[in-house]
């Protein structure tokens, strides 16, 4: 019941009113320039940093581990940004912003990005890398600029006999920042986990296609900033104004092709964007998906067809005609403070009645020097940095009972494609889960753990994802410690040797999954 949800919530928050994803390939043009193109967003207070905000951007979807040999860099000269709104006026007040260059010193004499285990980001083997540069913005009656870092990526990772341990490389790519904190760039596992076969009439029509990890495997490029609560809240006080809202976004410059030479058009342009996870994946019509790119979120709410996508959304309608699951009737206000208010009592309806979720959560109306004239909808991913991280983090977050995890940011463990099913069929609001879509997609967890301290994300995977199932790198648990080769071989006979081996073992796998499929069959 709302009033259950109500008085848990309340007790969860403390008193916040007085004291105080995910994107594969989502839109046309994105799928076409997977450098640019944000996956998910990822913002919590960590359990062994919670004087601390932890915020995560991915980019690049489905990099298959052994793509080389240009692998998975990020853009040179593009903006990565990771954008913070903490007054509720849709407009960033912080943006960090991390632009990245290529060191590349193969030239014409190799097509190896590294010829010889690599063991530090200094070594002398590492042939291509890229450095990046990190700058806080602040926006405001004057907008400043100021450099807070520079480091060097961690590098795709191209298999253990180039990287002999992928953690000590992660490790130094670790970099404290003015104004404390720290970030990370390079490549991790992907964290996200989902079946997405629900592209096929929702689970072919009959939830018998769930189960897989789709994201299985493949890895990401991330980008992770932990900083003290008070860099990014309003007025620099947490204690009073612990409510943010964070997206991220990628920039670039066009490009003029017609003269024949690549000559950039005007300086860089908003090409992605992303909150909350599945929005312009799922929540968004085809239609949309280009331009609710290029879509600053102040202009979310002044755009019908955007508020359509999320008060009359079209996935609830699909629910009811393939499996007959009826959903709560529209207008979908609870769905609208999800996404577009964050959750609280007084929280702005965009039609004037009154929030139907009745609990103070995670909108910035909670802080105390928000003024309510001032706050405008707009598609964010919220976060109360105020809640203490759960003791025993319930994977379904806000609906499970666990109020440290999505729809209240996002934590890598969140199964949000179970949280958004559940939460498009109204379990926000009436405060009972739907008992017919009570196994979801059938994958509640990441298939690698992820690490217990920055960037918690796991170490990406080496195995090439349609071979066996992806290990990670020989050695410790989660690739630490693994020993790599003393010095670097490649003598023929190792190389055909190698290759025999791989081969029949692939061959051996292949015949196996076929004899499965046959007896299962």
């Amino acid at each position: 019941m709302v009033c259950a949800v109500s008085t848990a919530l309340l007790t969860a928050v403390g008193g916040v009113g007085s004291a105080q994803a995910s994107s594969h390939r989502e839109a046309p043009l994105t799928s076409g320039d997977p450098r640019i193109d944000n996956t998910d967003v990822y913002a919590f207070v960590a359990p062994d940093a919670t004087d601390s905000v932890t915020l995560i951007a991915n980019w690049i979807p489905f990099e298959e581990p052994n793509g080389g040999p240009n692998f998975y860099p990020f853009q040179d000269g593009a903006w990565y940004d990771i954008r913070i709104d903490n007054n509720g006026d849709a407009k960033p007040d912080i943006i960090y912003r991390w632009v990245f260059k290529s060191v590349d010193k193969r030239g014409t004499s190799t097509f190896l990005a590294n010829n010889g285990p690599v063991t530090s980001l200094d070594d002398e083997n590492l042939l291509y890398k890229q450095t990046w540069t990190l700058t806080k913005i602040t926006t405001g009656t004057k907008v400043t600029y100021k450099e807070i870092g520079h480091g060097t990526a961690a590098p795709s990772f191209a298999g253990e006999k180039s990287i002999p341990s992928y953690a000590d490389l992660r490790d130094e790519a670790v970099t404290s920042i003015t104004g404390g904190g720290k970030t990370y760039a390079g490549q991790a596992d992907d964290p996200f986990f989902l079946d997405l076969r629900v592209f096929d009439l929702l689970y072919g029509g009959d939830l018998s296609e769930t189960g897989t990890d789709t994201l299985k495997g493949y890895n990401v490029n991330t980008i992770a900033l932990q900083v003290p609560k008070s860099e990014v809240s309003l007025k620099g006080d947490a204690t009073k104004n612990p409510v943010i809202g964070i997206w991220s976004t990628t920039s670039k410059r066009p490009m003029n092709l017609a003269t024949g030479k690549v000559v950039p058009k005007t300086s860089n342009v908003q090409v992605s964007r992303l909150g909350n996870p599945l929005v312009n994946e799922v929540v968004m019509p085809a239609g949309l998906k280009n331009a609710f790119n290029s879509v600053k979120p102040v202009a979310d709410a002044g755009i019908a067809p955007v508020v359509k996508a999320v008060t009359n959304p079209e996935l609830p309608g699909l629910l009811k005609a393939i499996y007959n699951i009826d959903a709560p009737p529209t207008p979908r206000n609870d769905l609208v403070e999800i996404y577009l208010t964050g959750i609280a009592k007084k929280a702005p309806t965009l039609d004037g009645s009154t929030a139907p979720i009745q609990a103070d959560l995670n909108s910035q109306v909670l802080n105390g020097d928000v003024k309510a004239s001032s706050f405008r909808p707009a598609e964010e991913l919220r976060l109360n940095t105020s809640i203490a991280p759960a003791g025993s983090p319930n994977r379904l977050g806000v609906i499970g009972g666990d109020f440290q995890g999505f729809p209240n940011g996002r934590r890598l463990t969140d199964d949000v494609i179970d949280i958004s099913l559940q939460a498009v069929e109204g379990a926000a609001a009436s405060g009972h889960l739907v008992s017919a879509l009570a196994e979801g997609d059938g994958v509640d967890a990441n298939d690698n753990p992820f690490d217990s301290s920055f960037p918690y994300v796991a170490l990406p995977n080496t195995t090439a994802v349609n071979s066996a199932a992806s290990v990670l790198p020989l050695g410790a648990p989660n690739g630490r410690g693994g020993d790599g080769p003393a010095a670097w071989r490649a003598p023929v006979a190792d190389g055909l040797l190698a290759t025999t081996m791989a081969l029949a073992l692939v061959g051996g796998l292949t015949l196996v999954r076929r004899r499965r499929r046959g007896v299962l069959a």
